[in-house]
């Protein structure tokens, strides 16, 4: 159950680079619960941006608006581990910029 110790990670990616990011967050002490690893809510969707002049896109055109598949990848870690957790995101992500949404949880006992 989750406590105030506890962090919601959201992110997007590539259906083709969800296994590596998985593998990075659980590596970093993330998206554990008890004798489970890699515990994670996945969902297809469609990522939307448009890369200024000075980006260097992993996909897409500079100056357009484009729209790609991509997976949200939703996970948890301890506050102790959301530094690494972050770092290994992006460390394993092949976007130049990946967006990490960090939310902290409530547990029961704290309404």
């Amino acid at each position: 159950m989750p406590t105030q110790q506890e962090i919601m990670v959201v992110t997007g990616a590539p259906p083709e680079s969800v296994a590596r990011i998985l593998d990075a967050i659980s590596a970093a002490g993330g998206g554990i619960v008890g004798n489970y690893s890699h515990c994670a809510f996945t969902n297809p969707g469609s990522g939307h941006f448009k890369p200024g002049a000075e980006a260097d896109p992993h996909v897409g055109a500079v100056g357009e608006v484009n729209a790609v598949p991509e997976i949200r990848i939703e996970t948890f870690c301890t506050r102790a581990a959301a530094r690494a957790v972050v770092a290994a995101i992006r460390e394993a992500h092949p976007y130049e910029e990946p967006v990490i949404y960090l939310i902290p949880l409530l547990s029961i006992d704290d309404l």
